[in-house]
């Protein structure tokens, strides 16, 4: 099911496990479950590029600019709970308004049943209607579950940058990813 809002669409499905999921604009209104869900991702995981969690108030000002400057910021939502996200800010320079960077997460209980598969055809579209001709993300290389996601996605790898992070004392590649919407996906 689509509804339209504001050039961002709404959409729900059926998740693997059979949850129903609202993929959806964020709103200020969102604001304390982001913090929250953002807090759980942080505090779980080493593979999240974020070391502090957002105010309340913080979150609200970011979702306010997210906004204002037509960027993708959308909620996971199951029932009325906040439980991933994902958006792409559009470069603020004229010479890159053409790409966007890509951020995604999950919170644990939202793994593993089909919905950063559906984030990701979700941001993809979006990209699209946008007329974004590249959009870029990083990941770190022991994430072989993203890797794979985006992968499958269509995106490629443009680099690595070897060692560039320190993950409870062991060092990680860092992957530079991006797909291209008007060249069938393939780096030029």
């Amino acid at each position: 099911m689509l509804l339209k809002e504001k050039l961002q669409t709404i959409e729900t499905f059926t998740a693997k496990d059979g949850t129903q999921v609202t993929i959806r604009p964020a709103t200020t209104k969102d604001s304390k479950g982001i913090v929250h869900a953002v807090s759980e991702i942080v505090s779980e995981g080493t593979f999240l590029q974020k070391e502090s969690v957002r105010t309340d108030k913080e979150e609200k000002q970011f979702i306010h600019e997210m906004q204002e400057n037509g960027n993708m910021y959308v909620v996971v939502d199951i029932n009325g709970k906040i439980s991933g996200l994902a958006r792409v800010i559009r470069s603020s320079l004229e010479m890159k308004k053409h790409t966007g960077l890509f951020r995604t997460w999950l919170t644990t209980d939202a793994q593993g049943k089909g919905i950063g598969k559906k984030l990701m055809a979700y941001t993809l579209n979006w990209c699209q209607k946008e007329q974004l001709h590249k959009l870029c993300l990083t990941v770190f290389s022991s994430n072989q579950i993203a890797v794979d996601l985006y992968e499958k996605a269509g995106f490629v790898v443009e680099g690595v940058q070897k060692e560039q992070v320190c993950l409870k004392g062991t060092y990680d590649d860092e992957v530079l990813m991006a797909y291209f919407f008007n060249s069938g996906g393939e780096k030029k």
